[in-house]
């Protein structure tokens, strides 16, 4: 089979609707499973950054290196499973007409803030290890509870789009 025969394969055209819809096969499935672990990655380096900036508070509650890798996991956690929201509760949230709220537009704006909120806390992170500052203990608490809120809000985020989305599943 020549490759631009399995390619053309791939993609099928739908009838009545004019749309390109992509066929769900192994190689569409390993694509998203890389790009969530892609996105893991980056939660995780976020979370190095956050982590050796409260390691830098002296005599305060992060002194253990522990936190290191606690801020780690948890962005690998919070990145994984709340940036990549599932592709339909996107689109049933962006075909709904009505001004009511049909349950996934909560999930997409947690996720917005939650990625806002720990981009802030990386931002500032390694903004003080770059320029290697002395920050007071005001700003690191502003970070780390960045880092929690908005990674909290990321983790909150996927699991009530994939709710949602097992929901519509049923019905």
């Amino acid at each position: 089979m020549k490759i631009s025969d399995a390619v053309s394969s791939a993609f099928s055209l739908t009838r009545g609707s004019g749309n390109l819809r992509i066929a769900r096969s192994g190689l569409i499935r390993s694509a998203h499973l890389l790009e969530r672990i892609g996105l893991a990655a980056v939660g995780a380096s976020c979370g190095l950054y956050v982590g050796a900036t409260l390691l830098r508070e002296k005599g305060g509650l992060f002194e253990s290196g522990w936190i290191v890798l606690i801020t780690m996991l948890y962005g690998a956690l919070s990145y994984y499973v709340g940036i990549d929201l599932s592709r339909s509760v996107a689109r049933k949230s962006i075909s709904s007409n009505s001004e009511e709220w049909n349950g996934s537009e909560s999930a997409e704006i947690m996720s917005a803030a939650g990625t806002f909120g720990a981009a802030i806390a990386a931002t500032l992170s390694v903004s003080i290890l770059v320029l290697d500052q002395n920050p007071a203990n005001g700003l690191i608490t502003f970070v780390a509870g960045c880092w929690v809120v908005g990674s909290s809000l990321q983790v909150a985020a996927g699991m009530m789009a994939r709710n949602y989305e097992a929901r519509m599943d049923k019905q």
